[in-house]
Parts: structure tokens; C-alpha cells; sequence
């Protein structure tokens, strides 16, 4: 087992820097320390959709991409390690596959709606887009694996369909763009 927090506070951030995992001190504002913390964040979205109803076999496919998110922060955390795998990356696009087989093709944009949990699983979505983004921000700065920016972006994509998912379960159903509302 590794270090358990006994003390959470410390004061060594008070001076805007952070510790990464391998000992070293950056900025707080670092690109590095805004991409994990973004991971954190989407990992705390998808615990809020977890406090939804939800069908049993979704809710223990975010649990276990609550894991892999935590994962994914410790490799964002220490510079050169890596945690999530290529594996991992392919069991998402087969969780999608699956998911969306059962959904009717789209026709029309979905605005985020259709029901509490599909809603939040809407916003987990769109906070795993902007934990993509600051990955790819720190790749142009430091080395970053392939497979966690690849994680994100399909796990953005498998949030999507669950959203889809979690709508038509819920019995709200999608709540879907109305291009046509403006033409007179």
C-alpha cells in the first residue's frame, strides 16, 4: 500500500507551486498540473452522475472509469509513467460499440437534457473534452503517451452514448436541436 495522507494540509503550495508525483515542485498553473486536475474534475463529474439512477451494468462501467481516470491523473502526475493502456483505450470503443447498437441513428444534434442523470452525464462529457484539450496542450510542451489522449477522447465519445442511454432509461427521452426554430 502506498503513503496515506495523515496531514492534509502542508502549506508548501502556499507559494503557488505543486508537488508532481516524482518529487519535483511546479507551478500551479503549470499545463501539466491543469490536465490532471481537469482529469480530477471529470472524475468528480462522473461521481456525480453516479448519485443518479441509473441501469446496474452503466453504473459499474463509470465505476471502473472512475479507476482508470484516477490512473490516468497519476500518469499525468509523474512525468513518464504510464498507467493507461492501449487495452484500455479498446474496451471503451467496445462499451460504445455495444451501447450505441441498441440507440437509433442520429438525425438531428442533441442539446445536454434529457433527464438529471443523461444531464450530467452530458456535463461529465463536456469536462472530459477540456481534460483532452489540456492534454493535448501539454503534449506540445512535454511528453505525453498517446493512449491517455486517446483515452480521452473516446471516453467523451462513450459519455455521449451513455448520455443516450440514460436519457431513453430514464423515460425523458432526447431533447433534440431545433435548427428551424429561427426561420420565420
Amino acid at each position: 500500500m502506498g503513503n496515506r495522507l495523515s496531514k492534509i494540509y502542508t502549506r508548501t503550495g502556499d507559494d503557488g507551486t505543486t508537488g508532481l508525483g516524482d518529487g519535483s515542485r511546479v507551478d500551479k498553473d503549470s499545463a501539466r498540473v491543469d490536465a490532471y486536475g481537469t482529469v480530477d474534475e471529470a472524475n468528480s463529474a462522473i461521481g456525480l452522475l453516479l448519485a443518479c439512477a441509473m441501469p446496474a451494468d452503466v453504473a459499474e462501467l463509470l465505476t471502473t472509469v472512475q479507476h482508470q481516470l484516477f490512473d490516468l491523473g497519476g500518469e499525468l502526475c509523474i512525468p513518464g509513467h504510464g498507467a493507461i493502456e492501449d487495452a484500455d483505450v479498446a474496451a471503451l470503443e467496445q462499451h460504445m460499440d455495444r451501447y450505441n447498437a441498441e440507440l437509433p441513428a442520429l438525425k438531428e444534434f442533441i442539446l445536454p437534457g434529457g433527464g438529471e442523470a443523461a444531464a450530467r452525464c452530458h456535463l461529465a462529457r463536456t469536462i472530459v473534452r477540456r481534460a483532452e484539450r489540456a492534454a493535448v496542450t501539454l503534449s506540445r510542451r512535454e511528453a505525453v503517451r498517446p493512449q491517455a489522449i486517446g483515452y480521452l477522447n473516446r471516453l467523451s465519445d462513450l459519455l455521449f452514448v451513455l448520455a443516450r442511454v440514460l436519457a431513453r432509461a430514464g423515460g425523458h427521452g432526447e431533447v433534440l436541436w431545433r435548427h428551424e426554430r429561427r426561420r420565420r
